[in-house]
Order: C-alpha cells, then structure tokens, then sequence
C-alpha cells in the first residue's frame, strides 16, 4: 500500500478523442470516492493522429503524486515514445512504469486499483492481469 498518495495513470493514444475517452471511461467505472489522477495524452499538439513525447511528458507531470506513473499505450509506435522518454531518463517521473496491458481493459483495472490506495507495482499487475479477461 502507498503512504496516502495515488499512482498516478497516463492514458497514451494516437486518438487525443481515444485517450480522453478512455480516461473518463476508466475514471467513470472506479466510481466516487478517491479521485486517482488520471490524464489522456493523445495525438499531436496540432490535433492529429499520433503520438507526442511533449504531452506525454506534460500528462505524466500533471499525475505524479509520487507513488510512481503508470503509463499505458494503444498501438506500437506510443510503445516506443514512451520508452525513448523512459530512456532519456529526465523528461518522465522518477517512478514512471511502461505497463503491458490491454488499453481499455487495462486503464479502468488501473485505476480501479489504484482508487483502493495500491501501490505501482499492484497497478501494474492489476492492468497487465487484464490480458485474462475472456469474453465468452
């Protein structure tokens, strides 16, 4: 468990309409109670689809409470921002994880779980368990 504060989730999508979205899907699904910082980085600063390594800098700013960022992507290139920020070593966080997740799925069991005061590594897991989910 965390010393009160939240991990914070950065929701990266090619789509700025995708990662908002999904972003107020996942908040909507964790419920009232605990506000988990929660922030779409998605598209170009000039609106289109891609990916930007400024607002995902800017979003894992905006979340950091520290108890750690997780961030989670949609598609291949937004895996390869996020580790050459990661790579860089100061344009993200300290404690910013790149979690392997199913986006959708994944977003709203990160921030379910890191509504209940979880700490980084339980958010990772929690996402990252989303690949289980089955439908049929």
């Amino acid at each position: 468990m965390s010393d009160g504060k939240l991990v914070g989730i950065v929701l990266v999508s090619h789509s700025a309409e995708v990662a908002a979205s999904v972003a107020e899907l996942a908040k909507g699904l964790a419920g009232g109670g605990t506000e988990v910082p929660v922030a779409p980085a998605g598209g170009t600063e000039g609106g289109g689809l891609g990916t930007s390594a400024e607002l995902i800098a800017a979003a894992a700013a905006s979340v950091d409470r520290g108890a750690g960022v997780a961030v989670l992507t949609d598609l291949g290139s937004a895996v390869l921002t996020v580790k050459a920020l990661l790579a860089e070593g100061d344009e993200l966080p300290g404690n910013t994880r790149l979690v392997d997740a199913p986006f959708v799925e994944g977003a709203v069991a990160a921030v379910v779980t890191a509504a209940t005061g979880a700490d980084l590594t339980a958010v990772e897991t929690a996402a990252a368990e989303a690949y289980t989910y089955r439908k049929m």
